[in-house]
């Protein structure tokens, strides 16, 4: 008889696993056996009643009045994640940010260890980035199979950077982390993640202009009446305006 198909993850269930994963680990370095909902959830910044709903994806429901066991759900949720074993990483981009990224020896430790950082700028091919010497893009394919490849880290220009998914994805590499500040576009059977430094930077500004008291409607509506020649009720005449 077949095994019956995988139970379908969520991706937002898919996107809370790895801060829970690492809410689990910390908790195994220092000795604690078991983790309640409620603790968990404190730890991930979520409510217990979605980490609940969350870890049943995986089959685990825990036991009342003790919680779950640590060990066996840092397994469950290794087994989910696909951390059971190594996913090679190449890196697209030899300038800055991928030399960085060479150099940044917690991949391997976790499981995603660089193989390989090729570039398109041949005055680039040779030069040694930590561990790795910078190879040709026209080898990419070759590295790809050689290496077994899994993920392709785009770390270019965001001119370049669906020139560089698409020579990813002929080269077999269907699993792609984009650093370029562009949205590209991929085949259905490829993944693609985006980190955008900028993004994240403009979140922290309005949350930074909120605490001085920039972004408040109240602090909007002070603006509005002092350029209407209205009173300034604080004093201190009006405040900026500052826009994200």
């Amino acid at each position: 008889m077949a095994d019956p198909a995988p139970r379908r993850i969520p991706e937002a269930t898919v996107a809370r696993l790895p801060v829970y994963f690492r809410s689990l680990v910390e908790l195994a370095e220092a000795k604690t056996t078991t983790i309640s909902s409620e603790r968990l959830a404190e730890m991930a910044g979520v409510n217990a009643a979605k980490v609940r709903k969350d870890l049943s994806y995986l089959g685990s429901y825990g036991t009342r009045g003790v919680g779950y066991d640590v060990q066996y759900l840092l397994f469950q949720m290794s087994r989910a994640l696909g951390l059971t074993h190594d996913w090679p990483v190449v890196i697209v981009g030899a300038g800055n940010l991928g030399q960085a990224l060479a150099n940044y020896g917690g991949f391997g430790d976790r499981g995603f260890p660089v193989v390989a950082i090729v570039d398109a700028d041949a005055s680039k091919v040779g030069h040694t980035i930590g561990d790795l010497a910078v190879e040709a893009m026209d080898d990419l394919p070759a590295i790809a199979a050689e290496r077994g490849v899994a993920i392709g880290i785009i770390a270019t220009p965001a001119a370049v950077a669906q020139d560089v998914a698409d020579h990813l994805v002929a080269a077999g590499i269907n699993s792609v982390l984009n650093f370029a500040p562009t949205v590209l576009n991929v085949p259905a059977e490829a993944s693609i993640r985006k980190v955008d430094l900028a993004v994240e930077l403009q979140i922290l500004s309005f949350y930074q202009q909120r605490q001085q008291g920039f972004g408040s409607v109240e602090a909007a509506d002070g603006v509005a009446g002092a350029a209407d020649g209205g009173a300034d009720t604080n004093g201190d005449g009006p405040r900026p305006n500052v826009s994200v």
